[in-house]
């Protein structure tokens, strides 16, 4: 069986913590897997707790209630057509999320895109062979958040059996906000979590007495030489990131390159300007929703969000006219900054 979460392991801009020396008052360090990846968490207790058994505990809950890679989870059962099925707290709550990004971002967040995930190689199946107009146009018929309801006793309606759900692009923060709610229900009020890169950061880091420094990795790095392009303070916030210059797929007959973020709109799978985003958020959430936004939205869209949201901030590479590579960065991502 795949691991859930299995291709958020690899997002192409990696982020992580940088590493303090060990002192007499060094936070507890716990590493695990999760979501098919890992995690790496530092905390300071104030009391003893079995911590790992309380983040596993969350893990299980998040995977039950949304991994397409759990043929039993609810959302698995709800893509697979069952309409009496009434979801937990969980999906709801990934649910309301989806739909704020969604009308926010003028429509290109949408999890409604598992059908065209699974159709591009993607998701939990095997891709289609050549996606040609009539199939695109077919498929296209069961996209769109606006075509599914949270309906108030807690069922999902959706307008098309074949709508396909994908938290994917959400989930993860969301269970990484919910470990961190779980430290902080048992009095931790200084940690730093990472978990497939994305991160969330409370209070400070106590051996320095300072907030947390975490980095954001160059586009051109790969995984045998990684490279720190920006190193910056991090505190109370959540940090994530998406790009496609690691996740893509050159199909075999065709020869064709198609990217893992998809146009929402349009149905496809090709690269925008924007080739890797970073942002900055009050939850690892909305960080991780509006980092998979930026990617489709594209610099110029992805700017107007930005300008409209002065509660996110964001660090985005892109390709001008000429193609040479370039960066944007918002006042707020640029004030963290190491001098």
């Amino acid at each position: 069986m795949k691991n859930s979460f299995q291709y958020l392991a690899y997002l192409s801009l990696i982020l992580f913590f940088v590493s303090c020396e060990d002192t007499p008052e060094s936070p507890i360090v716990l590493h695990g897997d999760a979501f098919g990846t890992t995690y790496s968490i530092q905390y300071y207790p104030k009391t003893s707790f079995d911590a790992e058994k309380g983040i596993d505990s969350v893990i299980y809950a998040v995977n039950k209630s949304v991994s397409t890679y759990l043929p039993n989870s609810d959302i698995s059962k709800i893509n697979a057509g069952d309409s009496s099925m009434v979801v937990d707290a969980i999906f709801k709550d990934v649910f309301l999320i989806s739909e704020e990004v969604h009308k926010k971002s003028f429509g290109y967040f949408d999890p409604t895109v598992g059908v065209l995930r699974n159709a591009y190689g993607f998701g939990d199946a095997a891709p289609i062979s050549e996606i040609d107009k009539a199939t695109l146009d077919s498929l296209m018929k069961f996209v769109g958040f606006q075509k599914v309801k949270l309906l108030s006793d807690g069922r999902i309606s959706k307008e098309h059996p074949e709508i396909y759900f994908d938290f994917n692009a959400v989930a993860k923060g969301y269970g990484i906000d919910l470990i961190g709610a779980y430290l902080q229900k048992n009095g931790v009020d200084n940690f730093l979590i990472e978990l497939g890169g994305e991160i969330l950061a409370r209070g400070k880091n106590l051996s320095k007495n300072e907030s947390w420094v975490v980095g954001v990795e160059s586009v051109d790095s790969d995984l045998q030489n990684r490279k720190i392009t920006k190193a910056l303070h991090l505190k109370n916030k959540a940090m994530a990131s998406s790009g496609n210059y690691r996740k893509f797929r050159i199909d075999s007959v065709t020869g064709k390159k198609y990217v893992h973020t998809i146009n929402p709109l349009s149905g496809s799978a090709m690269q925008s300007d924007v080739t890797s985003a970073t942002v900055i958020a009050n939850s690892c959430a909305l960080a991780d929703a509006y980092a998979t936004a930026f990617m489709a939205l594209g610099l110029e869209r992805s700017k107007e969000v930005l300008g409209s949201l002065p509660e996110l901030d964001a660090y985005l590479t892109y390709s001008d006219s000429i193609g040479t590579h370039q960066s944007f960065i918002t006042k707020g991502f640029s004030a963290l900054l190491l001098d």
